[in-house]
């Protein structure tokens, strides 16, 4: 995915020359944006493990509900200050959902979470296990 990014060209750069920023802040500009990309993305995690390898992540384990199509994968580990929209946005993007598909996620099966809310504070409140139970789907199930 890296290589990825870093084959695209960057949209920031001015069209003269001149406005062009030096090539060392375009080097630093382009590790930030890659690191910020490298944080705001979902990471597999295979292990049968419930604590995730790297301390700084928080397993995620996304459920289906109702008529939600079932993910191939289900144990995420997400960056703690990734919001929940992002995580929303994420799930329909996997499972491909149209843009005008709505999606439901769902802590303890009871309650939606705000968009803007984090995962550590859901973690912190609902998590059990070394992870956080989520449950999607595609109509209001809960709540």
């Amino acid at each position: 995915m890296a290589d990825k990014e870093e084959d695209e060209p960057t949209s920031i750069l001015a069209s003269d020359p001149a406005e062009q920023p030096s090539s060392e802040a375009t080097e630093v500009e382009d590790e930030s944006l890659k690191t910020a990309a490298a944080d705001a993305t979902l990471q597999e995690n295979d292990g049968p493990q419930t604590i995730s390898k790297d301390k700084t992540k928080i397993d995620i384990l996304l459920k289906a509900t109702g008529n939600a199509p079932i993910m191939k994968k289900k144990k995420w580990a997400v960056n703690p200050d990734q919001h929940i929209g992002m995580i929303s946005e994420f799930v329909k993007k996997y499972l491909k959902l149209d843009t005008n598909e709505r999606l439901f996620l769902y802590i303890n099966q009871t309650f939606a979470p705000a968009p803007d809310q984090t995962v550590r504070n859901l973690y912190d409140c609902y998590g059990t296990d070394g992870k956080l139970i989520i449950h999607y789907c595609k109509s209001q199930a809960w709540g």
